[in-house]
């Protein structure tokens, strides 16, 4: 009888490294597609119109992110067993939000949309490390209040960044005089809505649906 537990055991991890393997082969594929895709020109859409390419290269990976979540639920389990160690400590990266303040100061994009974009950024960024070490120190922290809130935020600070950006394409010529966000439809800009935005809002998906399991978890244990 003691074999069946480790034998199941044994079949979820295979399980496991499979579907992350394909996670990451997705992962890859998506980045060379969007890659090739900008190198192209595909997102550089009309002055006078709003960049409805962009959009869709932000909400349509997400839609297969949710679709697969909430419909596969291999996937499911692989986004529920994801280390949020590693999931927060990636986030850390967006201290990078700084290089839309240089792009603003070289005349590259607007104001309006640098400063929300790339304060909202960096204030992610920088807070990532201390929500790394309460996670580290207390893993119960993933179900706290204070964690949902940062993962929210960081969600907001891209429907913020996603909005203005729109606005500031060019469409609305009072908004932004001569400077619009027309380099963000190209190479090497286009990679940071079209990859990096809708990938680091997984991120933040996948510890707020944590987050949730570790509360209903929580719950039970003290209801039961």
């Amino acid at each position: 009888m003691g074999s069946i537990p480790e034998n199941v055991d044994t079949e979820l991890n295979n399980g496991h490294s499979s579907l992350r393997t394909v996670v990451f082969a997705a992962l890859a594929l998506w980045l060379g597609l969007v890659t090739f895709l900008g190198s192209q020109g595909a997102f550089v859409g009309r002055a006078d119109s709003p960049p409805l390419a962009i959009f869709l290269g932000v909400t349509i990976p997400l839609a297969v992110f949710f679709a697969a979540y909430f419909g596969w639920s291999a996937f499911r389990a692989f986004i529920l067993s994801a280390d949020l160690r590693l999931v927060t400590a990636i986030q850390a990266w967006r201290w990078a939000g700084l290089s839309f303040l240089s792009l603003y100061a070289h005349g590259v994009l607007p104001a309006l949309f640098a400063f929300p974009a790339g304060l909202g950024d960096m204030a992610i960024g920088v807070t990532a490390p201390w929500m790394v070490l309460r996670l580290i120190r207390q893993p119960s922290f993933a179900a706290s209040r204070r964690y949902r809130i940062w993962n929210i935020l960081g969600i907001v600070d891209f429907v913020v960044a996603v909005s203005m950006g729109t606005l500031c394409s060019g469409f609305i010529p009072s908004l932004t005089l001569n400077v619009t966000t027309s380099a963000m439809a190209q190479l090497p800009l286009i990679l940071i809505p079209a990859y990096m935005v809708p990938f680091f809002i997984m991120l933040h998906c996948t510890a707020l649906f944590q987050a949730r399991q570790l509360a209903r978890k929580s719950a039970r244990t003290v209801n039961g």
